[in-house]
Formats: structure tokens, C-alpha cells, sequence
């Protein structure tokens, strides 16, 4: 099975993108699954492969804009570890990451 590639995304690209990146790092801990992170603006993730990207409920407007091959899990609060668990385990049961 390929390695998973989780995108965090914020307007900006900049801080509340690397933060919430450090609490699915956290949270993936936690759940014993391996990933590989990034994160990065709006704009950037249209066109950046990953299986999973995780932003704030408030871009869920601008992501209906485009067509992306990644499962979309939209979060109230991105560095709410909890959170992100609760909304990430289906979809890693899902894809086969998590049994």
C-alpha cells in the first residue's frame, strides 16, 4: 500500500495551515497510521496530489469550485486534535488505513 499524503490548507498557506499540519501529526500519533503532511494555500492544493486534505469549514465554498481527487474533510477548528480524530478515522477505515 502506497504511503498516504494528508494536505492541511488554509487561505493563506502560512501559519493556521502548519498548525493544524502538527495537530493531524498528532493525531495520527495517536491512531498509529504513517503519513506524510504538508500544507499550503487554497490556490496550491487545486493542483498538489494528495489522498486527504483537511481545511476549515469556511473554504468549503471555494473547494466546490474545483475538481480534486482527494477525500475533503472539513474541520471548525484546525488544531482541534480531537476533532480531526473523530472526522479522520472513517476515512482512514476507508481507504484501508486504519482497520
Amino acid at each position: 500500500m502506497k504511503k498516504l499524503s494528508i494536505l492541511a490548507v488554509c487561505g493563506a498557506g502560512l501559519g493556521s495551515s502548519f498548525a493544524c499540519e502538527m495537530s493531524i501529526e498528532a493525531a495520527l500519533k495517536d491512531l498509529g497510521v504513517d503519513a506524510d503532511l504538508s500544507h499550503c494555500d487554497i490556490s496550491s492544493a487545486t493542483s498538489t496530489r494528495a489522498d486527504i486534505i483537511m481545511t476549515g469549514e469556511n473554504f468549503r465554498s471555494q473547494f466546490q469550485h474545483y475538481t480534486i481527487n482527494a477525500t475533503i474533510i472539513y474541520l471548525k477548528r484546525l488544531v482541534d486534535k480531537n476533532e480531526i480524530k473523530e472526522k479522520l478515522t472513517p476515512v482512514l477505515q476507508e481507504k484501508g488505513y486504519l482497520a
